[in-house]
């Protein structure tokens, strides 16, 4: 097979911060040795990121000014002119600014004739802003997105199931997400030494958090839960790792400072620590150091979560919520891989890490269970299977 090219449209790359950008530069980097050669199509906002290094290999980039409507026409150019194998849309709305032109993008491309091939991977279905009052529109330009797509990837079963039920003569696929970050050496020493930074003793129960703060995520419940720990006379501390606000979302700045002012309002701030934007090795040493990792998803905890994935790829002993539909998360079992606990209550949260603080044993366990599951979201696996979509026959 000749060199294949792809354009990865998205709203995100490093140097931005946000879990899409990580995404398509780790797709981009395992699809190489497979013969396919990426082009990042992102709007001009990125070359306006103070860059923070530089990889080995840059993608060939193309620049759109904005996600107006406007793109169709920067879009169209682009693909007249270089005409790509498979533009690859990487979708999630607040990447592209809660607008709703990406969405009917597709359908443009098709009723112009474009032969070029579309594929689209739904991060999620939170659904577009679009304009005031867009009602039902908003839904359906969810729906469009998927419809006049040739190939659609849903990054967790439950977004595949609503769409599917929503147009039932789809044939979408079910590839998952990996974790850019990568489990660094490190030794029972260098966790000392790394909590030593905290001023952690060996009995200090130090709780993290990993990934930004926003509405779904539960960052009030978690801090509710440490007051929680504290009054019952545990020293439980917690690290919150990573940037909390990121590039893509303003509602997470907004979301962010609430919790922020809950953390001063229960009189917690000398015992909780941000990293802020950080290393990848260095979130790699700050998740190994933790006794446990809580993640108490509002909407319940799921795959498309690259925060959890890399938390169980460490071995991490989770705390978090249970699945909305458990049926499509079968490999999540409580007690085996994580702990679970129902979202927004703030009391079973809280018992579940005492529970699992006071038991190093199943915490031991929880770890074990953790890294096997974390070996089902492998980068290679990932790109393969992305690969077999692109040379697949049309539908």
């Amino acid at each position: 097979m000749g060199l294949f090219n792809v354009a990865f449209l998205t709203g995100e790359y490093p140097p931005m911060q946000g879990g899409i950008a990580d995404h398509t530069a780790y797709l981009a980097q395992h699809l190489r040795p497979l013969n396919i050669q990426p082009t990042i199509v992102i709007s001009r906002r990125w070359q306006t990121v103070k860059p923070t290094c530089h990889a080995s290999v840059q993608p060939t980039f193309y620049f759109v000014p904005n996600w107006g409507g406007r793109c169709w026409l920067y879009l169209s150019h682009y693909l007249k002119t270089y005409r790509p194998d498979i533009l690859h849309i990487q979708y999630q709305a607040a990447a592209f600014n809660l607008a709703g032109w990406v969405n009917w993008l597709p359908w443009y491309l098709k009723k112009r004739g474009f032969p070029t091939r579309l594929v689209t991977t739904f991060h999620d279905l939170r659904i577009p802003y679009i304009f005031p009052k867009a009602g039902r529109f908003r839904w359906a330009s969810m729906l469009a997105l998927a419809r006049y797509s040739d190939g659609v990837i849903c990054t967790n079963r439950e977004d595949l199931h609503t769409l599917t039920q929503n147009l039932p003569n789809l044939t979408g696929r079910h590839i998952p997400l990996g974790s850019n970050i990568e489990l660094q050496p490190f030794s029972e020493v260098d966790r000392a030494r790394w909590r030593q930074k905290y001023g952690l003793t060996e009995s200090t129960l130090l709780l993290a958090y990993f990934g930004f703060l926003n509405e779904s995520k539960g960052g009030e419940e978690l801090i509710e839960s440490l007051a929680w720990l504290r009054q019952q006379g545990v020293d439980a501390r917690l690290l919150l790792i990573g940037g909390d606000v990121g590039h893509a979302d303003p509602n997470n700045a907004i979301y962010a400072q609430r919790v922020q002012s809950l953390i001063d309002q229960a009189h917690l701030r000398e015992v909780v620590y941000s990293t802020g934007y950080i290393s990848l090795s260095e979130v790699s040493a700050n998740l190994q150091a933790a006794d446990v990792v809580v993640l108490p998803y509002r909407d319940g905890v799921s795959f498309r979560r690259t925060t959890l994935i890399a938390a169980l790829q460490h071995g991490c002993p989770i705390v978090t919520t249970y699945p909305t539909n458990p049926a499509l998360s079968p490999e999540i079992r409580n007690g085996e891989n994580m702990l679970l606990a129902p979202p927004r209550q703030v009391e079973p949260l809280a018992k579940a890490i005492l529970h699992l603080a006071q038991d190093p044993v199943l915490r031991q366990s929880l770890s074990h269970g953790a890294k096997v599951l974390g070996k089902l979201f492998d980068w290679s696996a990932i790109a393969r299977d992305t690969a077999n979509l692109y040379l697949s026959p049309p539908p």
